[in-house]
């Protein structure tokens, strides 16, 4: 196997044996082979658009097979070779669709035209089908490395674009434009000899594409649940049975508080999950008690032996440990061998479980705030102008992003704690979990750390962004404003591109640079956005301050 598609890419190069994240090689071949396959499916659909016709089972199996290959959803051999037949299916419904309309419109149909990817069918056996992912993967294709490493970058930045695509659709919340970028962008990784220009460009416009993406999904969440509002959230337990969530789906939190609401069961949120305590849809649910734990890395010590059950709904389950492996429970994409899996959103065989665990005594906790969405921050918005013109407010920083496993993440805490009291942190994703139990106090009744919440509410900070540049009536990189980012997976990579196709210039990205892109490529993002890798807290603040040049060699 090779990968190198995360942060956690072995010796900064690739994992090989085996994933840093316990992905097995038998693992990775499928999940290469399910990239494969789409890349054919995605030509056909592509090519019948352009004639007119679309397929809402084409759309759909593409979005949820891109995410089912994202890190940490689906360990499972079992249910990847279900995805890899059902796409051989749907490849053939592509054909078809294809060539009807293509007859129709005199339009030749010779299969001499189509690219290998089209014509491809799995193999019988799973072993087979093993064999088949490993001639598919990364490394075989002949190609320029600088190429490989564009190619890559789109694939991954639609890979975290089909993540949120698919929280959208399961809120009933498409666009056509978005499943046509989806298809027009892996068609073109067809082409032989792609061309660095046209990478470059789909990359862009990947980025573009997701935000409208995330539109759609802040769209069908604040629709649903309502305008995150500011709330304190427990970090204690009580006692009785209880259910921890992780993930991001709102959705399935929401079902399953509907299902346990009377039964006496607690539903307590996990990692990406606290920022749904900010939903009044939510919030209303008397039995969602709680946060539980940090940030997902840290999942196996955290709820080894704990008399409850927990819920997987998307991205960040990690190998149970034999101590909870009995209590897990996977839904949606999510899977890994031996864990039980819920379909259809009936969690009656959680519930159950969970009341036979018996679940947590009462114990008290911290607290963490939470909600601070773009509604809640412009609300003020007046406050903040006035502070900023004042000098009460001296300097915006956005630090957010994924968290991960790697040293080098005290990186955010130190930086997080050292910002002066005249500076407020806006933040998202998982990576607040190294620092948003700091108090930092507030300006004038503006809290200096404010959660904006998942990674997924990357569209509140971009508008935050947007609205405060209007106000000042300048260009985002002319506000007081500098982003420090974690990356880890693929939704980070979509979420950066996100950034770069507005133009925004300086961000500083760790704790260390992908390991797909080549010294040539990121000398072109440096040259044309000015990233920088992140060094020293202290260094990188006085610089970002203003109290000392950036040094040299700093952006290379």
């Amino acid at each position: 196997m090779f990968c190198y598609q995360c942060e956690q890419a072995a010796n900064g190069k690739g994992c090989t044996a085996a994933g840093v994240c316990g992905k097995k090689p038998e693992v990775a071949a499928l999940q290469d082979l399910i990239i494969y396959q789409l890349k054919g499916i995605a030509w056909f659909a592509h090519e019948a658009r352009k004639l007119g016709r679309t397929s809402d089972e084409i759309n759909r199996f593409t979005v949820e097979a891109l995410f089912t290959t994202v890190t940490n959803v689906n360990f499972d051999p079992e249910r990847l070779e279900q995805v890899i037949r059902k796409g051989d299916v749907i490849l053939q419904q592509a054909r078809q669709l294809f060539t009807d309309t293509a007859r129709a419109k005199f339009t030749s149909t010779a299969e001499a035209n189509y690219p290998v990817a089209a014509l491809f069918r799995p193999a019988e056996t799973t072993d087979e089908l093993i064999e088949q992912g490993a001639e598919t993967g990364i490394l075989k294709k002949a190609q320029e490395e600088n190429t490989r490493s564009l190619e890559q970058m789109l694939i991954y930045g639609l890979k975290g674009m089909a993540a949120y695509a698919d929280h959208a659709l399961l809120l009933e919340k498409t666009d056509e434009a978005v499943f046509a970028f989806f298809h027009e962008a892996l068609a073109y990784l067809n082409t032989e000899l792609p061309a660095a220009t046209a990478l470059i460009e789909l990359c862009m416009r990947c980025g573009s594409t997701n935000i409208r993406t995330m539109e759609l999904l802040d769209a069908g969440n604040t629709e649903r649940f309502g305008h995150p509002e500011p709330a304190v959230v427990s970090t204690g337990t009580h006692k009785g049975p209880a259910i921890v969530v992780s993930g991001h789906d709102l959705l399935d939190l929401e079902l399953l508080l509907k299902q346990t609401e009377g039964t006496g069961v607690n539903v307590y949120t996990h990692g990406e999950m606290l920022p749904a305590h900010g939903y009044p849809g939510l919030r209303k649910y008397k039995h969602l008690a709680g946060h539980f734990g940090t940030a997902w890395q840290n999942q196996q010590k955290e709820f080894d032996n704990q008399p409850c059950c927990f819920l997987f709904t998307t991205n960040c389950i990690q190998k149970p440990r034999p101590g909870y492996m009995d209590r897990v429970f996977t839904t949606g994409l999510v899977a890994f061998p031996g864990v039980s899996h819920v379909n259809n959103r009936d969690f009656s065989s959680v519930i159950a479980k969970a009341k036979l665990l018996g679940g947590f005594q009462e114990q008290a906790g911290k607290t963490l705030t939470t909600g601070f969405g773009r509604n809640a921050v412009l609300s003020v918005a007046d406050k903040i102008i006035e502070a900023v013109k004042k000098g009460a407010i001296r300097h915006f920083f956005l630090v957010g992003g994924c968290d991960g496993t790697k040293p080098g993440r005290n990186y955010y805490t130190e930086f997080v704690e050292k910002t002066p009291k005249d500076t407020v942190v806006l933040t998202l994703a998982c990576g607040k979990f190294r620092f948003n139990h700091l108090d930092l106090g507030d300006i004038g009744g503006i809290p200096r750390l404010l959660d904006i919440g998942q990674c997924n509410d990357a569209y509140s900070a971009v508008k935050i962004a947007q609205a405060l540049a209007g106000a000042f009536n300048c260009g985002i990189n002319d506000l007081p404003l500098s982003l420090v980012l974690s990356w880890y997976e693929q939704k980070a990579v979509v979420i950066l591109l996100s950034l770069l196709s507005l133009g925004i210039k300086g961000i500083r990205l760790g704790p260390t640079l992908p390991a797909f892109i080549t010294p040539e490529n990121l000398k072109f993002l440096v040259d044309t956005f000015n990233i920088k890798p992140i060094g020293t807290a202290q260094g990188d603040l006085d610089c970002i301050l203003k109290k000392q040049p950036e040094p040299a060699g700093s952006t290379v």
